[in-house]
């Protein structure tokens, strides 16, 4: 099991003072997460969505982390794939030099991107890219194999002229790769391709466990010529809100109206939605607006006739890791026997002062992350003792 941060450079305040503070801030974070033994710290990848995520070059982020840490994992979470965006040569050039200069830390993830709002910003039509994404997927690895890479595409229109593709990555013979999964038809191509499953959804532990289930169902039955890569990852990394306190009310009170700015600041850029709001309120009204714009989501797809899931409708489920640490140890538990594989808490939500968010990083990993280290160093032991003791019966 691993313990991981995910940021998207979150904030209120978009003035330029500020959004250098928040890049510092997650900084800071980052080092003492290193220090108290989290494994590894995700940057997604955003164009253009003001508030919502101001992380647009997650590689500049991860290679100066890189350079400040010595142990803890770096991951894309995930690098957006459309050609005019980041071109599958730049993509494997950076992510071999990342995994370099990392000494084999890299994890690299791929993924589309969410919204018109930034496929638009490089003249891209968003439900005309998935072509681009499949192709660039399958041939990246490719060019981290083959001395001379040359490619000529049948859909896209892409042309690569023979060129050899440095460096080669310091994991032999790649980092491994992963996907962004929030709908059902994600983690089947996921689980289908191969690839390790970056659930970034809220929709809590029974969602999860249904998501885990569809993933595990489609990579079970994979079929070898659809794999990308030379290797498959079989891996679930779960969403993980949480803001964790001494005080559990604060802590309830913080999460949830942090939650609702993320939501609404989503929304915003995903729906046409209005401006988020940044109101102090206490955690049950927080919840009972929440509770009517889910209701009013539910109700407008309804009507338009859309299928829908949690990634339309979990935004607004609150019940996280928002509380004590020993809430949160017990939500981490209920996602653990969901079947996730990584815990990618989200700490950094547009509202959350920076302490608090430093306070839950502190609180997880002297905590959280402790208890379940204890409970598997326990369960080690205890298999160790049986494997001897059937060694011995076996001599015997």
């Amino acid at each position: 099991m691993k313990f991981s941060l995910i940021y998207e450079a979150q904030m209120v305040d978009t003035s330029r003072a500020n959004e250098a503070k928040v890049f510092h801030d997650t900084i800071e974070q980052c080092l003492l997460a290193e220090e108290l033994g989290f494994d590894n710290v995700w940057a997604v990848e955003h164009t253009s969505l003001t508030q919502y995520s101001h992380m647009s070059a997650p590689e500049t982020f991860l290679a100066f982390l890189a350079g400040r840490t010595t142990r803890l994992g770096i991951g894309h979470g995930v690098v957006c794939l459309p050609h005019k965006m980041n071109h599958p040569i730049k993509v494997a050039e950076r992510i071999a030099t990342l995994d370099i200069l990392s000494k084999g830390r890299l994890h690299f993830g791929m993924g589309k991107g969410g919204t018109q709002q930034e496929a638009g910003a490089f003249g891209e039509q968003l439900d005309k890219l998935q072509p681009q994404i499949d192709e660039s997927m399958d041939i990246i690895p490719k060019m981290w194999r083959e001395g001379v890479f040359e490619y000529k595409s049948k859909t896209t229109g892409l042309e690569i002229p023979p060129r050899p593709i440095h460096p080669k990555p310091y994991q032999d013979p790649h980092p491994p790769m992963y996907m962004a999964c929030t709908r059902h038809e994600t983690l089947v191509t996921a689980g289908k391709r191969g690839l390790g499953a970056l659930v970034l959804g809220f929709g809590g532990p029974e969602d999860i466990r249904k998501k885990v289930q569809t993933y595990h169902d489609a990579f079970a039955h994979r079929d070898i010529k659809e794999q990308v890569g030379e290797f498959a990852t079989r891996h679930v990394a779960a969403l993980c809100p949480a803001t964790v306190l001494d005080d559990a009310e604060r802590a309830r009170r913080v999460g949830v109206r942090g939650q609702r700015f993320f939501a609404e600041s989503l929304a915003r850029w995903y729906q046409n939605g209005p401006e988020p709001q940044v109101d102090d309120l206490d955690a049950e009204e927080t919840i009972h607006i929440m509770d009517k714009s889910r209701q009013q989501v539910e109700a407008y797809l309804g009507q338009e006739k859309i299928s829908y899931g949690t990634e339309a409708t979990g935004m607004y489920n609150a019940e996280h890791a928002y509380g004590s640490a020993e809430q949160c140890i017990n939500y981490v538990q209920q996602l653990i026997d969901a079947g996730a594989d990584e815990i990618l808490f989200l700490v950094q939500m547009g509202t959350v002062p920076a302490e608090i968010q430093l306070e839950t990083v502190r609180n997880i990993g002297t905590k959280v992350i402790p208890h379940f280290r204890t409970q598997a160093n326990k369960a080690k032991i205890a298999s160790d003792k049986a494997a001897a003791s059937v060694a011995v019966n076996v001599e015997a």
